[in-house]
């Protein structure tokens, strides 16, 4: 990567979805970004909750829940994006490392192991986490293009909010660390 990329590198930042995207998986959403390089980049949609709980991840993979099953119940799975949407990924803190895991920063790292959905069912796993199904993936310079066309907002991420289980307000939450009212902004693009 050049020295010029390198000061464009939005791993660990979010995307915040601008009004005009009217992308019906994107519309309204906040990507974590784990990775990106001049190869692509790829994300994880935080704000966006399924009916699935985590409890029916571990039937569907006949884990064994060791500990208060209704901890589970409450905790949705994510629909992390329109990639690899079978497979499972896991935002979580870095106190631990398992398998498949990458450490974005020092407070969170990434994981598509079943192993830490085992020890999270055993009550061993990470404190915080979140468990998405697929991802979000853009081709070299694709992502650069929609942000130069204003599709997306970047914002420096926070461990505090990706693990906040308020997923409605994850948007406004994150525009607001930039001093952004999505409330305010329009819809349509203006032209002078």
């Amino acid at each position: 990567m050049s020295d010029s990329s390198l000061d464009n590198n939005l791993e660990n930042q979010f995307l915040i979805a601008m009004p005009q995207l009217m992308d019906s998986y994107f519309a309204n959403s906040v990507t974590y970004l784990w990775k990106h390089s001049e190869e692509g980049a790829l994300g994880i949609v935080i704000n966006r909750p399924l009916q699935a709980c985590v409890l029916d991840i571990f039937d569907e993979l006949d884990i064994v829940c060791d500990i208060d099953e209704g901890k589970f119940h409450m905790e949705h799975v994510l629909a992390g994006g329109p990639v690899e949407r079978d497979k499972g990924f896991i935002i979580h803190d870095s106190d631990n490392r398992w398998e498949s895991s990458i450490e974005v920063t020092s407070e969170i790292t990434v994981c598509t192991s079943k192993t830490i959905l085992q020890d999270i069912a055993t009550g061993s796993g990470p404190d915080n986490y979140l468990v998405a199904l697929g991802c979000a993936g853009w081709d070299a310079g694709q992502l650069e293009r929609e942000i130069g066309e204003n599709a997306w907002l970047t914002a420096p991420a926070s461990s505090e909010l990706i693990f906040s289980k308020d997923y409605a307000s994850k948007v406004y939450e994150a525009a607001a660390t930039l001093g952004v009212n999505m409330q305010q902004i329009s819809p349509e693009a203006g032209h002078s």
